[in-house]
């Protein structure tokens, strides 16, 4: 047996391990993450894209305490699966804080998916909440709750009673039918 891969350990598996693993610590330089001011473009894009898909986002943002926002968070899979973006939080018209999101899952998956992430702060205290810890994680932190509501249909007329709110949007608009569970936010350097 000597010489030979166990089963459970195919050069494969190990490549893949390998892959990931660079995938996580590439991003590692310490470096501004909107040292090219691309990072401010998106989100503002992002933010437009919100407005206008959804009736009523400008005044429903403009409620908030805060808003997050990541303009591209990418999930790719072969069976073991990672997704990662960079965003910003907004305090008014401002950008107070960058972060960063990312998740693992494990399970039937094959492919790449690219979606922007709008989470949405409606009081302060969960605002501090956020701001205060050493990574956020959705369910065990705090509940993001991701609203479903009727075509047309203005924000601001649904009674809105969780504290952090979360919109997901693909290049064709709302998505549905999703879950952040188990995502999670950190703090980057400035």
């Amino acid at each position: 047996m000597s010489g030979q891969w166990p089963r459970s350990r195919t050069p494969f598996n190990c490549i893949l391990i390998v892959l990931f693993s660079l995938s996580l610590f590439s991003g590692c330089a310490i470096r501004h993450p909107d040292a090219d001011g691309v990072l401010s473009i998106r989100i503002d894009n992002t933010l437009k894209r919100f407005s206008s898909s959804i009736n009523g986002g400008d005044a429903f943002l403009t409620k908030s305490e805060g808003v997050l926002v990541f303009p591209s968070v990418v999930k790719a899979g072969i069976a073991f699966g990672g997704e990662y973006g960079e965003g910003a939080l907004l305090v008014g018209d401002d950008i107070v804080d960058y972060y960063s999101t990312a998740g693992a899952s494990f399970g039937f998956q094959l492919g790449a998916q690219r979606k922007s992430l709008v989470l949405v702060f409606m009081t302060d205290e969960s605002l501090f909440h956020f701001q205060n810890s050493s990574g956020w994680k959705v369910g065990v932190d705090g509940s993001v709750a991701l609203l479903e509501w009727g075509v047309g249909e203005d924000i601001n007329s649904i009674d809105i009673s969780s504290p952090v709110v979360g919109f997901v949007f693909d290049n064709e608009g709302l998505m549905y039918n999703l879950t952040l569970e188990g995502a999670k936010f950190t703090k980057l350097p400035k």
